[in-house]
């Protein structure tokens, strides 16, 4: 009984940390969760607990558990982690891709250029990317990637909010290229792309000290 009431808790915080209804720096108390949900306090603190090795909370000492705000240096780092990592979980995963992935991933693909709405996009895009990555086998990249979605997911949604309707062209193009390569099997053209598709968001965040409360 703890453990579904471990997971209805963490299910509830994960949402609210990706989706943005709680954002970076702000507290995550136990109490108010425990009361908020109609949980005990165990299940509450374990919960937190998974977050923490997901990369979505953080506990300070004196200060207790909250999302974490991170530097403009410190993203920039982590999504130059992401251009290193990322393309090599695509290359181990790609060949073991199914038909049945393929025909997923263009399905997915056809939502998010038929989308408008920014979470739903970042929804699709969650989904897109880590499924180009699910059949990766070596449980210590695919963890370490996706907490580094985890930690930069509000930047993300703020690069989309920023650069609008007006640039989404770029990620289709971008997802479509992907696509073209995987579905070609070929590590070099999917690893350019996908480093490619990344760093670019990485250059233009750089150009908005703004988003992470930095400069004017």
């Amino acid at each position: 009984m703890t453990v579904v009431a471990t997971q209805r808790v963490a299910d509830h915080l994960r949402s609210a940390i990706l989706g943005g209804a709680i954002a970076p720096g702000e507290r995550v108390r136990q109490e108010a969760v425990a009361q908020r949900l109609g949980a005990s306090r165990i299940p509450v603190r374990e919960a937190l607990q998974m977050l923490a090795a997901e990369g979505l909370i953080e506990n300070a000492p004196n200060k207790g558990a909250r999302v974490p705000r991170r530097s403009m240096h410190e993203v920039d780092v982590m999504y130059r982690m992401r251009e290193q990592l990322e393309p090599l979980a695509l290359a181990e995963s790609m060949h073991d891709l199914t038909d049945e992935d393929l025909r997923l991933l263009d399905e997915i693909q056809g939502a998010i250029e038929a989308n408008t709405d920014v979470p739903r996009f970042l929804q699709l895009d969650r989904q897109f990317h880590l499924l180009t990555y699910s059949r990766c086998r070596i449980e210590q990249l695919t963890t370490t990637v996706s907490r580094l979605w985890n930690a930069t997911q509000h930047y993300r949604r703020a690069f989309m909010e920023l650069t609008g309707p007006r640039r989404r062209w770029v990620v289709n193009a971008e997802h479509r290229l992907l696509l073209d390569a995987i579905s070609r099997r070929d590590e070099v053209d999917a690893g350019r792309f996908l480093a490619g598709h990344i760093r670019r968001t990485r250059v233009e965040l750089s150009h908005h000290p703004e988003v992470f409360g930095e400069g004017g």
